[in-house]
């Protein structure tokens, strides 16, 4: 297994591990709170905290799969060579909203650094330096995707343009 391999699987495992420990939070609290009149205070924002996490991780992941919910329609029907221009357009407008992500979470992350939670003792600021991760990975992800136009998951590559191949094949 390739060092980048084991990185995403490192993340895999991470989001796996996030929603193990966020599904028995909450159903601990839900037993505190209904069974016996109590919970636990901190459990609800380290809940939203995980769920944050997940979200932001699980983004990077499906970028890098190219699991995200895509309508390639038009996309399929242009000709190969503009395929791999559009794609690599779309590759880039990925690359300035990730860009754009990293920057505003780094921004807000130095901003919320010292002001800490009551209920956790965790500055609020770790829920803007997931955005910081993940798009610090998009950013990545969509700078291959840009100049390797073949990359997994790049958009006008051969593994998704195989459709419009066949589109083209089966035209008058």
């Amino acid at each position: 297994m390739t060092t980048l391999k084991a990185f995403w699987r490192g993340i895999e495992w991470i989001i796996a591990l996030l929603m193990l420990l966020t599904m028995v939070l909450v159903f601990v609290n839900v037993v505190l709170r209904y069974g016996f009149s109590s919970g636990l205070r901190s459990g609800i924002e380290l809940s939203r905290l995980g769920f944050v996490w997940i979200v932001m991780l699980g983004a990077s992941l499906c970028l890098k799969e190219g699991e995200h919910l895509a309508v390639s329609e038009l996309f399929d029907r242009l000709p190969r060579g503009l395929r791999r221009v559009v794609g690599r357009l779309a590759w880039l407008a990925i690359l300035v909203a990730s860009l754009m992500l990293l920057v505003g979470c780094w921004r807000q992350t130095l901003a919320n650094w010292h002001n800490i939670s009551p209920l956790t003792g965790l500055p609020t600021a770790l829920f803007y330096l997931a955005g910081v991760v993940s798009g610090a990975l998009m950013s990545v992800t969509a700078a291959l995707g840009a100049v390797l136009p073949g990359a997994p998951g790049a958009t006008g590559g051969p593994e998704t343009s195989h459709h419009a191949d066949a589109a083209e094949e089966t035209r008058p």
